[in-house]
């Protein structure tokens, strides 16, 4: 590994399991971050910890954290600051899907899905960004997806509150940049991990894949790839861009 993130005190929410955000925090950790680990089930998290210790050399400090309780992400966050004094990166991972046809969709299941991919978000960056202001430096990345220009049916709920999350990420960074604040986005097309399988058929994967370019979905690890670079220094030059991390063709 290059170091590309040493000595950085990286946050990433939704970080427990096998998807995207335990593949990024372990990724961070391999080139040299502090990561804190968040998510909202507790179990999971502790397992996930115990896991990151490995590659960290010490057990990684842990936030419970429901992204639709204002409370508790204030108190995610200052955990981070009494644990490590500062925040350099926070990575926005918590999302919800799920496929409906919009006719069958209730508010609840509406609501759901925004509060807690779109304004979990908004309410994670929102504190953040008063800690990252008050340092005058530091990087939010956001994951988005490429639902959020794309259309697929059954995921009007999800396309929207990804569409949220692009607008969300372009008008931040532009009032972050002032403050020497980056706000970035990647926006996956198919990255295959467990929970998928709880969400969608074997069927419509397997339909997903195909119109992949390599015939294929994405690794979380490749997704985390990405993320590792809109994280570090070599995209010092980028904020308020949607990075689509896909090989889908029309």
């Amino acid at each position: 590994m290059s170091q590309l993130l040493a000595e950085k005190i990286i946050l990433v929410t939704a970080a427990a399991g096998t998807g995207i955000g335990f593949a990024t925090a372990k990724r961070c950790a391999e080139e040299g971050a502090t990561v804190v680990l968040s998510d909202r089930h507790e179990r999971r998290l502790g397992e996930s910890a115990d896991t990151l210790a490995e590659v960290m050399g010490t057990r990684p400090v842990t936030a419970l954290c429901d992204v639709t309780d204002q409370g508790q992400v204030d108190a995610m966050l200052q955990a981070v600051l009494e644990a490590h004094g500062r925040l350099d990166v926070l990575i926005n991972n918590a999302g919800l899907g799920g496929m409906v046809p919009l006719v069958e969709m209730t508010d609840d299941a509406w609501s759901q899905v925004l509060d807690v991919t779109l304004t979990g978000t908004m309410r994670c960056t929102r504190s953040a960004l008063k800690i990252l202001y008050a340092q005058r430096t530091g990087v939010i990345v956001n994951n988005s997806s490429v639902l959020g220009w794309r259309a697929q049916k059954g995921q009007s709920h999800y396309a929207a509150a990804k569409a949220g999350v692009n607008a969300l990420t372009r008008c931040a960074a532009l009032e972050a940049a002032e403050y020497g604040v980056r706000i970035n986005a990647v926006a996956p097309s198919l990255a295959m991990h467990p929970f998928l399988h709880k969400v969608a058929s074997p069927e419509v994967l397997a339909e997903m894949e195909s119109r992949e370019a390599f015939g294929r979905a994405a690794t979380p690890e490749e997704i985390a790839n990405v993320i590792v670079f809109l994280a570090c220094d070599l995209s010092s030059y980028m904020t308020g861009e949607i990075v689509s991390v896909s090989s889908q063709h029309p």
